[in-house]
């Protein structure tokens, strides 16, 4: 963050410090134009006349109610009218007495509605110019006299078009952060409505089929020693009714499946064995990938291990889709006590542009994931560029000791 970063926060942090500065300006800059004479005989000239008690009374009046511009909008701008009116009608030389009026009535336009800038503005225009074209010293035709009524209309506008931006800005700042609350509202509704309908099958096919179960087994059970061959009949249909359940459960869960994975596995499950080999596969895309291990021999168990592994792969994905080139990652496991923490750094600046259609779900699947065990994760912005991926995971799976003690 630049210096001039710093001290336009620490200013918009402290804003009526900002007004007082701004008030101690506007008084240098009155009080430097009222030793000018705009009607010297070669233009205007510096030093011919001087501001008599009165100006300079009125002159620090003015300024010092923009102080509290901010607070009383209405109450500053009325203040710093009745005192340039008083100036306009007693003041002989004038001195720029109005430039105070012109900055509250900017208050008042950029805090304010359009329809009240326009009354307000129009009326301190009127009277203000009315005032130094018939009751003032010089000629109503003057050019001090339309240079009131120039500045007083640049005014008002200049803040009317400030608030109609700040308006912009704010309500497309608001637009995104619903946007934003939305996707992820409705990330959530699909995860939530996937494990109903999961849930709803699975219930289904195991309920019917482990009744079925059970009732041939007690038959079996019943008539083993007296009837062996209906007892054999009842093993049998015990043996069908658990091959229908796997069958089903197997085409439930390929539900789940991505269109490429083959029906069975063929190989063991991915796991932290595998580190290596996945960060060759991404390094051979062209993403740099550096590996640095601190677990010392851990056995993970399988749910831990596969969770650790998916949580890296789907890291160094979005590494390699939303970095942009040039970027690197860096992984590291270390070993914490009772936990094992995955990491994943990358330095990239991220690439402009919409998100591709359908995706997006991945930071959640891994918070899912990791949940599930017992563990947290956390996803964001580095400071000073890039992304962290940082995963904690138990060393023992929690939930499959819930599900003994169960």
């Amino acid at each position: 963050m630049t210096p001039l970063s710093r001290t336009r926060l620490r200013l918009r942090a402290h804003p009526t410090t900002l007004d007082a500065v701004l008030a101690v300006a506007v008084l240098a800059c009155i009080l430097a134009g009222s030793f000018v004479d705009p009607h010297g005989d070669n233009g205007p000239t510096w030093g011919t006349r001087t501001p008599d008690a009165l100006g300079l009374v009125l002159m620090t009046l003015g300024a010092a109610a923009l102080v509290m511009r901010r607070r009383f909008p209405m109450p500053v701008l009325a203040a710093t009218v009745a005192v340039s009116l008083l100036e306009l009608l007693t003041g002989d030389p004038r001195v720029p007495v109005v430039m105070c009026a012109v900055v509250a009535l900017y208050t008042v336009a950029s805090a304010t509605d359009r329809p009240t800038t326009w009354r307000v503005g129009l009326f301190t225009m009127t009277v203000l110019t009315g005032c130094a074209m018939l009751a003032g010293p010089l000629p109503w035709y003057a050019q001090e006299n339309l240079g009131i009524f120039a500045w007083t209309g640049m005014a008002a506008a200049a803040g009317d078009a400030v608030r109609s931006r700040r308006a912009f800005v704010h309500a497309i700042r608001e637009r995104a952060e619903r946007a934003e609350r939305t996707r992820e509202e409705e990330a959530r509704r699909r995860v939530a409505e996937e494990r109903l309908r999961i849930a709803r099958d699975l219930h289904d096919v195991v309920a019917h089929h482990i009744a079925l179960v059970n009732v041939q087994a007690g038959v079996a059970a019943h008539v083993m020693d007296k009837r062996p061959d209906q007892a054999k009949e009842a093993l049998a249909h015990v043996r069908e009714a658990s091959r229908s359940a796997l069958n089903e459960l197997r085409a439930t869960v390929g539900l789940l499946r991505q269109s490429g994975d083959p029906e069975a596995p063929t190989e063991p499950a991915p796991g932290l064995a595998r580190l290596d080999e996945l960060a060759d596969t991404f390094r051979n895309a062209g993403l740099p990938v550096e590996v640095a291990r601190a677990d010392h021999g851990t056995t993970l168990p399988a749910a831990v291990d596969l969770a650790a592994y998916r949580v890296i792969q789907e890291a160094l994905t979005n590494v390699r889709k939303h970095a942009g080139s040039g970027a690197r990652a860096e992984v590291s496991v270390v070993r914490v006590g009772p936990r094992v923490e995955v990491t994943v750094l990358d330095d990239g600046p991220g690439q402009d542009g919409e998100p591709q259609e359908g995706g997006g779900h991945g930071l959640l699947g891994m918070r899912e994931r990791v949940t599930a065990l017992g563990g947290s994760c956390t996803a964001g912005p580095r400071y000073g560029g890039g992304f962290r991926v940082h995963a904690i995971l138990p060393v023992e799976n929690r939930t499959a000791v819930r599900g003994e003690a169960v």
